[in-house]
């Protein structure tokens, strides 16, 4: 008979390794053998039911906690996709296939995917809630996003358990760290008090961190948190989402820092473990902020790909720059191509036009040409103002 371990177990069943020993211990595992104080199990050992389940006894959080557990295993590094056949279950499978739609920019493929949950699995849901509201508003379907957004704070405001709301609300600060509006993050992502969510949603909360820090120019401590989370959570032996999203976040802290050479390696990294696997949507999300080394790394070692997260930025871009437009005070609208909205960046933070024209193999006097044809379209007349309309024109 061919046995197995615990964690193998765990992978093929859809649970937690914690959940096994439970199993374990109970003797509800059928030719399990225990050596000292490990386990042996049949490779072909069914998984017990839950009686808590089918008696209506699991709590919510109990249950979040294991479904964080099971969705949180790190993909093959060398094939991603075959995270998908590890699983048992079919709502861990939605869960990953929801998870690598959204790194490759198939948000109609994530909204599907949540469609096809339990509308009374309220754990499964608040898992896929973070990708799903983001795909959302990336795809510019505001009424799916309202519906999740209303669920979500109908969650704050039951009485059902810290862990749950918690969730809830780094759903919320998904897409209000991701549409830059400050004021609305919730407290408990500014304090940076994680301790009500699980172990492994922790990571995901320190780039959110991260980004807000990012909104409020606050960039040694962006830089901080970022480089403090990946050390933890980073592993060689495969992909998470919190660790390809901790390296992006290094790499814009880096550029409003002017630590060049940093954000190079973090970008060349970020890239190294997504683009073969057609991961395009980190440096869809970011690439205006990037500035010129998205065209300066990518573009010799990835031109197929630095051409698509070219195309598809507009359009994610106006998407998320009209929720902006609906939470913030200001109005804002992208005017700029993407290269010109990357070199209007660069010039903003204050770097050198002969710097700017390095990194997009442009004369001095080609760069200066074109910063004056920028200057007119979001009239603007000075440096000092030039800074103040970072990134886009703000019509009053």
């Amino acid at each position: 008979m061919e046995y197995i371990t615990v964690v193998e177990t765990a992978a093929g069943w859809g649970v937690s390794p914690r959940r096994v020993h439970r199993y374990l211990q109970d003797g509800r595992v059928k030719g399990a053998v225990r050596f000292g104080s490990a386990w042996m199990i049949p490779a072909d050992a069914e998984k017990p039911g839950d009686p808590r389940r089918e008696e209506g006894q699991i709590s919510l959080s109990s249950d979040l906690a294991d479904l964080f557990a099971a969705t949180t295993a790190l993909m093959p590094r060398n094939n991603p996709d075959a995270i998908l056949d590890s699983v048992g279950e079919e709502r861990l499978r939605l869960h990953y296939e929801g998870e690598l739609a959204y790194l490759r920019g198939d948000f109609e493929r994530v909204a599907g995917c949540f469609r096809k949950i339990n509308s009374e699995d309220v754990a499964s849901r608040l898992c896929a809630c973070p990708s799903t509201i983001a795909a959302a508003v990336s795809l510019g379907n505001f009424s799916l996003y309202q519906e999740l957004e209303t669920w979500l704070k109908g969650i704050l405001k039951a009485n059902i358990g810290a862990e749950l709301k918690a969730i809830a609300e780094l759903s919320l600060d998904t897409v209000y760290t991701g549409a830059a509006v400050p004021h609305l993050v919730s407290a408990r992502l500014k304090d940076g008090d994680f301790s009500a969510l699980p172990p492994q949603a922790r990571p995901n909360a320190a780039y959110k961190r991260a980004k807000y820090f990012q909104s409020v120019k606050k960039y040694e401590s962006m830089l901080s948190v970022a480089q403090t989370a990946l050390a933890l959570c980073e592993s060689e032996q495969g992909i998470s989402h919190s660790d390809i999203y901790l390296r992006v976040v290094c790499v814009l802290a880096c550029c409003h820092l002017n630590r060049t050479d940093e954000a190079k390696k973090y970008l060349l990294d970020a890239a190294q473990i997504c683009l073969p696997h057609g991961f395009i949507t980190p440096f869809v999300e970011s690439a205006a902020e990037f500035g010129g080394l998205l065209w300066e790394c990518l573009a010799p070692k990835f031109p197929a790909y630095h051409l698509d997260i070219t195309k598809r930025w507009r359009r994610t871009a106006e998407n998320w720059v009209a929720l902006h437009n609906r939470l913030a005070d200001d109005n804002i609208a992208i005017t700029m191509s993407l290269r010109d909205t990357q070199m209007f960046v660069l010039a903003a933070r204050g770097v050198p036009y002969r710097e700017i024209a390095k990194q997009f193999n442009l004369t001095v006097g080609r760069v200066n040409n074109i910063m004056q044809e920028i200057n007119e379209k979001l009239h603007v007349s000075s440096k000092k103002e030039h800074s103040q309309n970072y990134f886009y024109n703000k019509n009053k």
